[in-house]
């Protein structure tokens, strides 16, 4: 029985070890090669939080415009958005890695240019555990994404019990765009959506960020409504939208800017955004 304990043991042991010798790879297979960067730019919010909440926020040299969180990152230079950004300027900072996402057309530029590079997916919250995890081994500090997500893990338990019993099950529209543009099911703020109880009038087979033609939404009526304040605000004058039972009843969640951009980017927020979310459905109206 002895020996076979320390068989087990070895073999973990070895599963570890052989873990940890993984090369670390971005979401397109590409391999991190090198020790940990000292110089970093991002083109993505949600992966300049990331490298933040992973403790090498001063690793960081150049960020996209978008990037505002946390302050310090305000005073970097700020080098575009994902389609824009100022190669010269990336390349001028002299960076051992250059973040961005998949979407990001100047990635095989920068990589002509003998620049590194590795892009994320943020679609869901698997997508973005993968580049925390991704990205902590890249620091050098692998141990900060567990307790990254357990704190996600712990906020999200927390926001779920908050939700009112009567709201469980209650169907939800998350506006991301008032083309109109809608949070799907299988999006990172779907899934948070579906942690906290709630399902989404969205089909999963719609995609992650499907638009919606308008009338669809008058077909559904939602239970909920979240978007947006300023777009909550107007909702009702689009065509047929005043008959939605959720503007009529007051059973809407309108963010203030910058709270909704919170609820809007995958990332270490996560977790605050699921508790910004249960605080306004704890707060609505009996209906």
């Amino acid at each position: 029985m002895r020996l076979l304990r320390c068989l087990a043991g070895l073999l973990a042991l070895c599963a570890g070890v052989a873990a940890a010798a993984e090369p670390v790879r971005d979401d397109r297979g590409v391999a991190w090669q090198g020790g940990p960067p000292r110089r970093i730019v991002s083109l993505l919010p949600s992966l300049t939080e990331t490298v933040c909440a992973l403790g090498a926020c001063d690793r960081l040299v150049g960020v996209d415009r978008f990037s505002d969180w946390p302050a310090q990152v305000n005073t970097l230079p700020r080098l575009g958005g994902l389609d824009d950004a100022s190669v010269e300027r990336v390349v001028a900072l002299r960076p051992d890695v250059v973040l961005a996402a998949r979407s990001a057309r100047v990635a095989e530029r920068f990589e002509a240019l003998g620049l590194k590079v590795l892009v994320f997916d943020s679609d869901n919250h698997a997508q973005v555990r993968h580049s925390t995890e991704a990205l902590a081994r890249v620091l050098g500090q692998p141990q900060r994404a567990a307790q990254l997500w357990a704190a996600i893990h712990r906020d999200e338990t927390a926001a779920a019990a908050r939700i009112p019993p009567r709201l469980r099950g209650r169907s939800v529209y998350f506006e991301v765009d008032s083309t109109p543009y809608a949070a799907g099911t299988t999006s990172f703020i779907g899934e948070t959506l579906q942690r906290l109880g709630l399902r989404n009038v969205v089909p999963a087979e719609y995609g992650a960020f499907p638009r919606l033609n308008p009338e669809f939404l008058v077909r559904r009526s939602p239970d909920l409504i979240m978007a947006m304040d300023r777009e909550l605000a107007t909702m009702a004058s689009r065509p047929g939208w005043h008959t939605l039972r959720a503007l009529k009843d007051g059973q809407t969640c309108g963010f203030e800017s910058e709270r909704y951009v919170l609820l809007i980017r995958p990332g270490p927020r996560m977790g605050e955004a699921a508790l910004a979310i249960a605080d306004c459905l704890a707060g609505l109206p009996e209906r």
